[in-house]
């Protein structure tokens, strides 16, 4: 029996998650070595997605997927092309890596088979999320990414700083899915389908104006809350309340570079309009400067990394905004070359904080002797982080620059910004490679000690990575740096990568501008933070402040909202539901002028103007009954009635329900209600019974108009003529009713009948409640 694609693909896109089941057990029975049995699954991942370049490279995308509601158009695809697949290759690459080192990072932590399911969960919802072709399963995945970040960054629960950091994280992020959602619902609108590739390709956005700028309001929100972007960004810095794992998987590779991987994707749909190019530019050169300038600010070393990373996504944004060839694979350079460099580097600092029991910049020194492995992670992705040859780093910087222009006052500004972000992102790369390694050794907390093969073998792997390229350099801008700029131009890109340079170019001069720039920041690096945090002491009021305020300011009014609508009234939820009811039926009908004739009534007989008589003596009965007792009996009347009426149309059967259910009724109404003085009459103003009545009488008189008005209309024997046909070929019964009931919709009267049985267990239970002791 062999496996088509298809099936391969979904088991291989569903092996996280059946992973995240056994990680409990597997933590529990293996201890040290979990993470390494489990980081088989990411491994074998990567080995799959590797057989899959050469023809993704070749222009051949792989696709695969499963029906699931063809009716409505609803399939769950997926896409591999250069995109997907690189940021598939990282996301489970990175991941095994992240797995291994957490076996050993929580080594004795009584949850770590917890931490380890959920980090397998988020990183199966973030592989379904870059490989989704259809809009209704990205959406899906991406929520999942919110749920398990949010888990993650809240691991430590115990802690309040870790649950604000979670709560926040949650509510960011999930306001981006919300628009996300809505985004999307307006591309399937537009475009006819939930295809993610075939939307790309559409060109009714364009030609439909008024969609265009409600589409990329949406996706441009829920890529800046994901990706940490200004406004937004506060989430992210915050979020290193999480253990260093999550840090440097979710915050550096993975889930932050979701929002910058939604641009790309839409990127041939939305980018080339000034709307598109200003808004990516501005937000994205703002949030690059701010994140590099507060990352100076800081002296926790995981802080320092986190603010970096909110100003390389910053930068992605700003390339992005750019667009063209040469700004996409500056974006593909960038990307492969961050997540790198940046998973080694908040892995180091795990390490670091291991072995000496802080990541305070100031309090370390001195480690490079103790720490050596760690010194060589470090150096490669700080390096690396600089952009010094011959590393990745260097060619994503140079992938910048070769696009540059200064023809125009926007192109200086972007080039500006983009020398200045990235000297000043050198200079904390400089600072983390020297400041707690160089020098003389400060006294830490513990005895700095390297840390196990689990905790560095990541971090070297990465930054060898970065650095094996200059082996590999064509092959790498052809297979990966290649199809990913194709993929976000929408068209072929030559990757042109090298380390060929031509001293008087102004790429070259804009590099050296940026390493001599990125040397003084870190000459000058403790004036540049007292500097900020002088300030600082002028600007209290932050964005992270703002958000309390802001959730201060949603759960006031949510109180005050309660205690309005939901004030425990029960009279007056009845009266605001049955308004409402009124309005729904009437406001259309007025407004469409869609009133009805007055029908010819045919003949009735003598039997039916005794159930008509029956149901009127009932309605007064209910009205003017003396007692609870015989209000409640008196209802019984008019399901008798209606029961009488079908019986006389000649649905027996219905009839003969209609009339149990009443006698069901009354009988439960009558056993609860026994505890209650059934005997006296509720006593009513005048002017409760004018609202009560006139409200009855509108919800009344609008059924009967609705009513009126759909008689009118021709009727259709569609589904009358499809029951007589199939009821004894697909149900082999003759009782078309029964049939109705019991198997074309069986379903609906299984939750009936669940329904009289909750009623009645529920009854049952009052009716057994022991009536509370009265002191005598």
């Amino acid at each position: 029996m062999t496996l088509d694609f298809d099936a391969f693909a979904i088991l291989l896109l569903l092996a996280p998650f059946f992973a995240a089941l056994l990680a409990p057990l597997v933590a529990h029975e293996l201890g040290r070595a979990a993470g390494w049995v489990l980081a088989i699954v990411p491994a074998g991942q990567v080995v799959a997605l590797y057989t899959l370049l050469g023809g993704v490279a070749a222009g051949r995308p792989a696709t695969f997927g499963i029906d699931w509601v063809p009716a409505l158009d609803l399939r769950l695809s997926f896409y591999i092309d250069g995109l997907s697949l690189t940021f598939a290759l990282l996301i489970a690459g990175i991941g095994a890596a992240i797995v291994v080192y957490s076996g050993a990072y929580l080594a004795g932590h009584p949850h770590r088979g917890r931490f380890m399911a959920i980090l397998l969960l988020f990183m199966g919802a973030m592989e379904g999320l870059v490989l989704s072709d259809s809009i209704v399963s990205l959406f899906t995945f991406w929520e999942l990414t919110a749920v398990t970040s949010f888990l993650l960054i809240g691991f430590e629960h115990e802690r309040m700083a870790a649950r604000r950091a979670a709560t926040q994280a949650l509510v960011i992020t999930g306001l981006g899915g919300l628009s996300l959602l809505a985004g999307g619902v307006l591309l399937h609108l537009i475009s006819g389908t939930w295809q993610i590739s075939a939307v790309a390709s559409s060109p009714t956005l364009r030609q439909s104006g008024w969609a265009y700028p409600w589409i990329l309001g949406f996706i441009v929100v829920a890529a800046f809350t994901k990706s940490a972007q200004i406004p937004f960004h506060v989430w992210l810095p915050n979020a290193m309340e999480a253990p260093t794992p999550v840090s440097a998987y979710l915050h550096s590779a993975t889930m932050v570079q979701a929002g910058v991987y939604l641009l790309a994707r839409l990127s041939p749909l939305l980018a080339g309009t000034p709307a598109w190019m200003i808004t990516l530019s501005v937000f994205g050169g703002a949030t690059l400067l701010w994140g590099a300038l507060i990352a100076l600010r800081q002296t926790d070393l995981k802080r320092m990394l986190a603010h970096t990373t909110v100003a390389s996504l910053g930068l992605l944004t700003l390339l992005l905004g750019i667009g063209g060839p040469q700004a996409a694979l500056a974006v593909a350079a960038y990307f492969v070359a961050h997540a790198l460099y940046k998973g080694g580097l908040f892995l180091v600092v795990g390490t670091l904080e291991h072995g000496t029991g802080t990541r305070d910049l100031a309090a370390l020194g001195g480690l490079r002797d103790h720490m050596t492995i760690s010194f060589i992670a470090a150096a490669l992705g700080a390096l690396s982080m600089f952009g010094v040859p011959p590393l990745l780093g260097y060619l994503a910087k140079e992938a910048m620059f070769a696009g540059a222009s200064l023809a125009t006052p926007a192109t200086i500004v972007a080039g500006a910004v983009l020398v200045i972000g990235n000297a000043l992102l050198g200079g904390v790369a400089l600072a983390i490679l020297i400041r707690p390694f160089m020098g003389a050794l400060k006294p830490t907390p513990l005895p700095p000690h390297e840390g196990p093969l689990a905790l560095w073998i990541g971090p070297v792997l990465f930054g060898l990575a970065g650095l094996g390229v200059v082996f590999a350099v064509g092959a790498y801008g052809e297979t990966i740096v290649g199809p990913i700029a194709s993929a976000i131009a929408g068209g072929k890109v030559d990757p042109h990568l090298g380390y060929t340079v031509s001293l008087a170019s102004l790429p070259f001069g804009l590099s050296v501008l940026t390493w001599g720039l990125g040397i003084l920041a870190y000459w000058q690096l403790d004036r540049i933070r007292a500097g900020l945090i002088a300030v600082e002491r002028y600007f209290t009021w932050t964005a992270d402040r703002s958000f309390d305020w802001l959730m201060f300011g949603v759960i006031r009014f949510a109180g005050v909202l309660t205690r309005t609508l939901q004030h425990g009234r029960l009279e007056l939820y009845l009266v605001a539901i049955f308004a409402a009811v009124a309005l729904t039926l009437l406001a259309p009908a007025v407004m469409l002028h869609l009133g009805p004739a007055m029908p010819a009534l045919a003949p009735l007989r003598p039997q039916e103007w005794g159930a008509i008589a029956l149901a009127i003596a009932g309605l007064a009965a209910v009205v003017l009954a003396p007692t609870r007792l015989g209000a409640i009996v008196a209802l019984g009347v008019q399901g008798l009635a209606l029961g009488l009426i079908f019986i006389f149309l000649g649905a027996p059967d219905l009839g003969f329900t209609q009339l149990v259910i009443e006698v069901l009724s009354v009988v439960i109404l009558a056993l609860v209600m026994t505890r209650l003085n059934l005997g006296v009459r509720d006593p009513r103003p005048l002017e409760d019974w004018l609202r009560d009545g006139s409200l009855a009488l509108i919800c009344g008189g609008a059924l009967a108009v609705i009513l009126l008005r759909v008689v009118e209309s021709a009727f259709d024997d569609r589904l009358g003529r499809f029951f007589i046909e199939n009821s004894v070929v697909l149900a082999h019964g003759h009782n078309i009713v029964n049939v109705i009931l019991v198997d074309f919709r069986g379903l609906d009267t299984l939750g009936e009948i669940s329904v009289v049985l909750t009623a009645g267990i529920a009854a049952l239970a009052l009716l057994r409640r022991k009536e509370p002791e009265v002191p005598r």
